[in-house]
C-alpha cells in the first residue's frame, strides 16, 4: 500500500510535503532540516566559499596594488586635478627631430625608396587604370554596367535603383568628380577589405592574436584622421598615395573587428560535427566557419563602405580630389548648397555599393532557385554566359555612347540644387534658432544641454583628484572585466597626463561620455525597435546611410546653424555619426538570436517584452557591447570636428597641427584621444572575458 504524501504549508507559506523526506528539527518553527550537501561545513559547501574568495581576492589584490602604488604618488604631488608637472614629458624636442629626419631622408633613404616608394606607386597605378576605365566607359558604359550587375544579382529593383543614383549625380553636375572618387574607393575599400579580413581571421581564430590586435584595431580607429593626415603626408607627400592609405587605416577596423566576432559566435554544434567527419582545420574555416559569419562579414563589408566614403572630405584635405575636394571648397565659402550637391552623390556611392554587395552575398550563401521558377531575366543573366553577357552587353551601350559623342555626362542635362538649399539653410536659422513657443528654440537646447550636462561633467572630472581618477578607472576596469584590463585603463588614463594634456583630455572625455551615452539610448531603442519590424527597419536603412555616408562637414554648418558654435553642435554631430552603426549593429544582434530560443520562451507564454529581456538581449550580448565599442571610437573620431566648430581641447589641437605642420602638437593630441579610446574601451567591452 502506497502512502500519500500530505502537503503542509509552513508558516512562510510554501507548500511542502509530508513525504519530501524533510523533518523539522525542534526549535525551529517547523522548517525543515536542509540537506547535508548544502550545509556550510559540508565539502561542496566549503568548496564554494573557497571559489568565492578566490574570486574575490582576484579583484580586491589587484585594487589593493592600486591603491598602494598610487596613495604615496598622492601624498608626493599633492594638488587638486591638475596633473603633477614633474610627471610629464616634453614630447616636441623628438618628434620634430622626426619629421625633420622624414623630409631630410625622403628621397634618398632605401626604405623610402625601396618600400614606401613601391607602395605609392602601386596605389596610383591602381587608382589610375580605375579612373581610366571609368572615364573610357562613359557615363552610359558605367551606367549600364551598375544596372545590369544589379539586375543579376537581386532584380529589376535594385537595377532601377543602380541607374537611378548614377544619373543623379549627373543631373547634380558631379560626374567627373564622381568618378575620381569611385575610382579612389574601389581600390581603398579593396584593400580595407582584404587587410580586415585577414586581420579578422588572426583575431578569430586566435585568442593570443586577439588580444594582441585589440590595441592596434583602436588605435587604427580611434586615432583622428588628421592626426595621421600629416605622418602620411611627411611620408607618402600629397596625393592620392597619402589619401588611400589613410582611408584604409580608418575604413579596415570594422571589417576586422566583425569577422572576428562572425568567426567566434560559430556554432560549437557545427564546428563539432565537422570534427568528428575528419575535417582539418583548413577545411572547418571553408565550409562552417566562414559560411556561418555571413551576415557578419557582410556588416564587416558595408561598414568598411561607410566608413571609407566617410573620409572622402577628410582625404581631400591633403589632395584626393574628387566629390571631397568639391565639398571642402564649398564649405570655405559657407555654400551650403553647393556642398550638399557634392555630399549627395557620396551618399549615392555609398547606397549603390552597399546594396550591390549585400545582393552578391546573398547569392553566393543561398542556393539558386530551380530555373523554372526564376524570373526570365533572371534565367537569362544567369550561369556563366550571364557574366559574359552582361560584360557584352556594358561594351555595347559604352560604345554606343562613344560613337555619339556624349563620353561625358551632357552639361544641358544638369538640375542646379545650391540656391533652393541656401534659402531652405537660412529659413531654419531664422525660425528655428530661438523664439520657438514653448519647447525654445535650438540655441536654448543647446544653451542647456552645455549648462546641465557638459559643463558639471567637465568640472567635476577636472576638479578631482588626479589619483582618484586612476583610482575609480582601476575600480570600474575590475569591476567589469579583469586586472588586464583594469591595469590598461590605468596606464592609459595615466598616459594622458604624461603626455602633459591632462586639462583638454578631461575637457574632451566630457563630451565624448555625454555623447556616447546618448547615441547609446537612441541607437538601442531604435535598433530594438527595428529587429522587431521589418517594415521599420527596411525605413530606416536609407536614413541610417545617408547620416553614416554624408560627410560630417556637410551637415556640419546646419547644425551650427541651428545650435550655434560650441560643444553642443559637436556632441550632436559626433551623434548622428556614430548612431547609424549601433542601429545597425543593434539590429543584426537581435535578429541574430536562435530561433528555437525564441520558439521554448513563447511555448513558455513569454510576452514580447520578456522575450526581448529574457532572450534576445542576454544572447545579443556580444553584439551589443560591439555596439558601445563602435560607438565609443566614432565619437571620438568626430572629436576633431567638434575642434572646429568650438569644442576645443584635442580635437582643436589635432587641427591646428594639421594647419601649421607641428607634427608635436597634432601626434601628441591625438595619442591622447587614442588613450581615451583604449580607457573607455577596457572599462566596457572586456565584460565578456571577466
Amino acid at each position: 500500500m502506497t502512502a500519500t504524501t500530505t502537503p503542509v504549508r509552513d508558516p512562510g507559506g510554501r507548500d511542502r510535503s509530508a513525504g519530501s523526506g524533510r523533518t523539522a528539527r525542534p526549535g525551529t518553527g517547523g522548517r525543515p532540516d536542509r540537506p547535508r550537501s548544502a550545509a556550510a561545513g559540508s565539502p561542496g559547501g566549503r568548496l564554494k566559499a573557497l571559489l568565492f574568495h578566490r574570486r574575490a581576492g582576484r579583484r580586491v589584490l589587484p585594487l589593493a596594488v592600486f591603491a598602494a602604488v598610487l596613495l604615496p604618488l598622492a601624498m608626493a604631488f599633492p594638488g587638486a586635478g591638475s596633473w603633477p608637472a614633474a610627471l610629464a614629458v616634453d614630447l616636441s624636442g623628438p618628434l620634430g627631430r622626426a619629421g625633420d629626419w622624414i623630409i631630410d631622408n625622403r628621397d634618398g633613404h632605401p626604405l623610402f625608396l625601396y618600400f614606401f616608394g613601391h607602395v605609392s606607386n602601386a596605389v596610383v597605378v591602381s587608382v589610375r587604370a580605375v579612373y581610366v576605365v571609368l572615364l573610357a566607359a562613359g557615363w552610359t558604359g558605367v551606367t549600364a554596367l551598375a544596372g545590369l550587375i544589379a539586375l543579376r544579382l537581386a532584380g529589376v529593383r535594385l537595377a532601377v535603383t543602380c541607374v537611378a543614383a548614377f544619373a543623379a549625380c549627373g543631373l547634380l553636375g558631379m560626374w567627373v568628380p564622381t568618378m575620381q572618387t569611385l575610382a579612389l574607393m574601389v581600390v581603398a575599400v579593396a584593400a580595407s577589405v582584404a587587410v580586415g579580413a585577414l586581420l579578422g581571421l588572426a583575431a578569430g581564430l586566435s585568442p593570443r592574436a586577439d588580444r594582441a590586435l585589440r590595441p592596434v584595431l583602436d588605435t587604427m580607429q580611434v586615432l583622428p584622421a588628421f592626426a595621421y593626415l600629416l605622418p602620411m603626408v611627411l611620408v607618402f607627400g600629397i596625393g592620392v598615395p597619402a589619401a588611400v592609405l589613410a582611408t584604409v587605416v580608418y575604413a579596415a577596423p570594422p571589417m576586422a573587428r566583425l569577422t572576428a566576432l562572425g568567426l567566434r559566435e560559430a556554432d560549437a554544434g557545427v564546428l563539432e560535427a565537422a570534427a568528428s567527419l575528419g575535417a582539418t582545420g583548413r577545411q572547418r574555416l571553408l565550409t562552417a566557419r566562414l559560411p556561418l559569419a555571413h551576415r557578419q562579414l557582410l556588416l564587416g563589408v558595408n561598414q568598411t563602405v561607410m566608413m571609407a566614403l566617410s573620409m572622402a572630405v577628410i582625404a581631400s584635405v591633403i589632395g584626393a580630389g574628387g566629390l571631397g575636394d568639391r565639398v571642402y571648397q564649398a564649405l570655405a565659402s559657407v555654400d551650403v548648397g553647393a556642398a550638399l550637391a557634392a555630399g549627395v552623390p557620396i551618399v549615392l556611392l555609398a547606397v549603390v555599393l552597399d546594396r550591390t554587395t549585400e545582393a552578391a552575398g546573398t547569392r553566393l550563401s543561398v542556393p539558386p532557385a530551380p530555373p523554372a521558377e526564376q524570373p526570365l531575366l533572371r534565367r537569362v543573366f544567369s550561369g556563366w554566359y550571364g557574366r559574359l553577357l552582361t560584360v557584352l552587353a556594358a561594351v555595347a551601350v559604352a560604345v554606343a555612347g562613344r560613337m555619339a559623342g556624349s563620353s561625358l555626362w551632357p552639361g544641358a542635362w544638369t538640375v542646379p540644387i545650391a540656391e533652393p538649399v541656401n534659402r531652405a539653410v537660412a529659413w531654419m536659422t531664422g525660425h528655428l534658432y530661438s523664439g520657438v513657443p514653448v519647447v525654445g528654440g535650438t540655441a536654448d537646447w543647446a544653451a542647456r544641454f552645455t549648462s546641465w550636462i557638459l559643463d558639471p561633467l567637465r568640472s567635476g572630472l577636472q576638479a578631482a583628484p588626479w589619483w582618484l581618477l586612476l583610482l575609480l578607472v582601476a575600480v570600474l576596469g575590475l569591476i567589469v572585466g579583469t586586472w588586464r584590463s583594469a591595469l590598461t585603463a590605468v596606464v592609459a588614463l595615466a598616459a594622458i597626463g604624461v603626455l602633459g594634456v591632462w586639462e583638454p583630455a578631461l575637457d574632451t572625455l566630457s563630451q565624448v561620455l555625454a555623447a556616447v551615452a546618448l547615441t547609446l539610448v537612441l541607437g538601442f531603442t531604435i535598433g530594438i525597435g527595428a529587429a522587431r519590424s521589418a517594415r521599420a527597419q527596411r525605413l530606416l536603412r536609407p536614413v541610417l546611410d545617408v547620416c553614416q555616408t554624408m560627410p560630417q562637414f556637410v551637415y556640419l554648418i546646419p547644425v551650427v546653424a541651428l545650435f550655434g558654435v560650441g560643444r553642443a553642435p559637436a556632441a550632436a554631430a559626433a551623434v548622428v555619426y556614430a548612431l547609424p552603426a549601433v542601429v545597425r549593429i543593434t539590429t543584426e544582434g537581435l535578429r541574430d538570436v536562435n530561433p528555437a530560443a525564441l520558439e521554448s520562451a513563447r511555448s513558455l507564454g513569454a510576452t514580447g517584452s520578456q522575450q526581448l529581456r529574457q532572450v534576445q538581449l542576454p544572447l545579443a550580448r556580444p553584439a551589443l557591447l560591439l555596439a558601445v565599442n563602435q560607438a565609443v571610437v566614432l565619437v571620438l573620431a568626430v572629436v576633431i570636428i567638434g575642434g572646429l566648430v568650438g569644442g576645443g581641447a584635442l580635437g582643436y589641437d589635432v587641427v591646428l597641427g594639421l594647419a601649421q605642420g607641428d607634427l608635436a602638437t597634432g601626434l601628441v593630441a591625438g595619442a591622447a584621444i587614442v588613450c581615451l579610446g583604449l580607457l573607455l574601451d577596457r572599462v566596457t567591452q572586456p565584460a565578456k572575458e571577466a
